[in-house]
């Protein structure tokens, strides 16, 4: 059975940080593509971040480089995303994502853990 847990989420002051992590069940991980999207009320779900399982290569979008890191943990077969110098628009829910190949395209993931409510305030 495929599952994936978000957590970390929650209230932050501009500035700040927040740590996401995302366990999935071994299947889901051991085989996939891991990625995070977020989706603010009234806007598209986009692309955050995404990380290779044969490389560990890792791809952003422009808005968080330099500021969000995405990692994964093989033992513990959970992918986090460390999210600094955090800003009021990056206020959203995100969700991560388990895919076959790294993608910024909804469409490209099977699997979607229920997401994490990240806010930001000045």
């Amino acid at each position: 059975q495929v599952q994936m847990v978000d957590s970390g989420g929650g209230l932050v002051q501009a500035g700040g940080s927040l740590r996401l992590s995302c366990a999935a069940s071994g299947r889901t991980y051991s085989r996939n593509d891991m990625a995070w999207f977020r989706q603010a009320t009234g806007k598209e779900r986009e692309f955050v971040a995404a990380i290779s399982r044969e490389t560990g290569n890792t791809f952003y979008t422009n808005s968080v480089k330099g500021r969000f890191t995405i990692s994964r943990d093989n033992t513990k077969s959970t992918v986090y995303l460390q999210m600094n110098s955090l800003k009021p628009e990056d206020t959203a829910v995100y969700y991560c994502a388990a895919g076959a190949l790294v993608t910024m395209k909804r469409d490209g993931y099977d699997y979607w853990g229920q997401g994490t409510q990240v806010t930001v305030s000045l």
